[in-house]
């Protein structure tokens, strides 16, 4: 398969030289004629481990070619990947110049050659870009250059690269998984081809969810050198080894690196994180350390709460039946919980609250689970029904943070306007429900 790769930096020269490891044709361009001479030359641009051996054996046999001219590359070939840079402006967002210069290149081209296979040629963004880029500014692009409607000559997608410095040959041959965004079948098909030589094949998702992803696996890599340095400034002040603590703390596969409390959902509450949480940070400041990502997870915990509120308040009535008071379903636990908390504050509000836990019995409540729920809700009694169905007489709006099989009928056969699933594990039957709001929207 013929591939360009537009954009010979870091991401654009190590996924041109492996991709013509694997026998691909592939053509590298890029405007700076000095990056196209040392591929022409057999000489990486990129300093990279591993690299410079895979550019000139590629160069060598033939497979891998540079240019300056964006025609030379795209004709006849089947794929264009778009690897320039996206940098940040002064203000923050991704400056997008680059890549809808690359973009309308490659129409242009797509326009003057014979480019693709059978007349159609997949245009494929590798670049980081905020969610919305290839559907909203690429493919306008593209549809205004090339005459034709999308999905017709060109299809455009998202395939988010996950290579590191340092390891992006290793990387690029050993991916976490290979993301696909796209509604153009004919560019799944090519890009599945493409990238046929990895072991797990192509996942095809809507294309910002391919966008998104990117972000996702960023913000997480930095909230975690975040939160370790966060930690290890603390832990100095108590003349405590953090590099012990987390070494130990690495070996919890269970909860700490895991699936775990990575899913969306609503806040944290119970017996432990909370007060924990609180301790950590009064630490803190009684050594005069600054911990502002973990001081941010307490206010986020609320911000997390305040959202369902204002949901709530846009919502199409005062009437709301609460499913879940528990702050984990299946138990009985109300300590913090933030479902509590959200009872509460619709209530202050001036909401009318029918609750149902097919757990929570306030005859069986005791100590400092009773204290709790008394002091937040000294009205349980007469806010609580026997039956979900009880809870959604004349509901507008259902809060449901219960898994139970009961609510989950009882919601599917008399469904209020709206529905805000705040655990996202209900059932198919629910979720097809026309007012039905999952936690990720």
């Amino acid at each position: 398969m013929k591939v360009a790769v537009f954009g010979l930096g870091y991401v654009g020269t190590v996924t041109a030289a492996c991709l013509a490891g694997t026998g691909h044709d592939v053509w590298g361009v890029d405007p700076d004629g000095k990056k196209v001479e040392m591929i022409e030359g057999g000489t990486s641009p990129v300093v990279e481990p591993g690299l410079q051996e895979l550019v000139a054996k590629a160069h060598g046999e033939g497979s891998l070619h540079a240019s300056t001219d964006p025609s030379v590359a795209v004709a006849q070939a089947e794929v264009s990947l778009v690897c320039v840079g996206t940098p940040s402006s002064p203000s923050g967002h991704a400056d997008l110049d680059h890549l809808l210069r690359a973009v309308k290149e490659i129409a242009q081209s797509i326009v003057t050659t014979d480019a693709g296979n059978g007349g159609f040629h997949s245009v494929v963004v590798r670049s980081t870009v905020p969610p919305g880029t290839v559907e909203e500014r690429v493919i306008p692009v593209l549809e205004a250059e090339v005459g034709t409607p999308h999905g017709e000559r060109f299809g455009a997608a998202m395939c988010p690269e996950f290579l590191r410095e340092g390891s992006g040959v290793r990387d690029f041959w050993n991916p976490p998984f290979t993301v696909l965004g796209t509604s153009a079948p004919a560019v799944a098909s090519s890009v599945g081809e493409l990238f046929g030589f990895l072991e797990h094949p192509v996942r095809v998702v809507p294309v910002r969810t391919a966008e998104a992803l990117k972000y996702a696996c960023n913000a997480f890599h930095a909230v975690k050198v975040s939160f370790t340095n966060e930690l290890s400034r603390l832990f100095r002040t108590l003349e405590v080894d953090s590099r012990t603590v987390m070494d130990i703390f690495c070996e919890d596969d269970h909860l700490n690196i895991s699936p775990s409390y990575l899913r969306p959902g609503f806040a944290f509450g119970g017996s432990c994180l909370p007060k924990d949480m609180r301790s950590l940070l009064h630490l803190a400041r009684m050594n005069s350390v600054e911990l502002p990502l973990l001081d941010g997870a307490m206010r986020s915990n609320q911000v997390t709460i305040d959202d369902v509120v204002d949901r709530a308040l846009r919502g199409p009535g005062r009437n709301v039946a609460l499913l879940g008071l528990s702050f984990k379903p299946q138990t009985d636990d109300l300590r913090e919980s933030p479902n509590v908390a959200l009872a509460e504050t619709l209530l202050g509000k001036g909401f009318e609250v029918r609750i149902y836990d097919p757990v929570v019995q306030p005859s069986r409540l005791m100590g400092s689970n009773l204290w709790h729920v008394e002091s937040k809700l000294p009205h349980l009694r007469r806010l609580l029904r026997e039956s979900p169905g009880e809870a959604l007489q004349g509901a507008d709006i259902a809060l449901v943070s219960s898994t139970s099989d009961e609510v989950s009928r009882a919601l599917a056969s008399d469904p209020p306007p709206l529905v805000i699933d705040l655990v996202g594990r209900l059932g198919d039957d629910v979720e097809r429900l026309p007012g039905y709001e999952g936690v990720g929207w």
